[in-house]
């Protein structure tokens, strides 16, 4: 039996790098990575989803989402979140 690679099954599935559905593929992702790496920084700082929604003035409910799935988040509120909520910094990189 072929062991396939993530990436092939990506390509197979999904079609290759450039495609729509690749493409979209991809953008859920990096969402779903953005709110992962929030859900870390909040619990390194030991607050909880509530606590962070009472100092961006957001429901905890809106924090669990953000979480879960980081699409639709402005980026004004992901400014809130990191450096209101958080006390960081966002860095963003763009590649063309």
């Amino acid at each position: 039996m072929e062991t396939k690679s993530w990436k092939d099954i990506k390509d197979t599935v999904y079609g290759k790098k450039g495609t729509e559905r690749r493409d979209e593929l991809e953008r859920d992702f990096e969402s779903f990575k953005i709110g992962l790496l929030l859900r870390n920084a909040r619990e390194d700082k030991n607050l909880t989803q509530e606590q962070l929604g009472e100092l961006i003035d957001k429901k905890r409910t809106y924090i669990s989402r953000v979480e879960n799935n980081g699409s639709n988040l402005t980026l004004k509120t992901l400014f809130d979140i990191v450096e209101k909520g958080l006390g960081g910094k966002v860095n963003i990189s763009i590649k063309v």
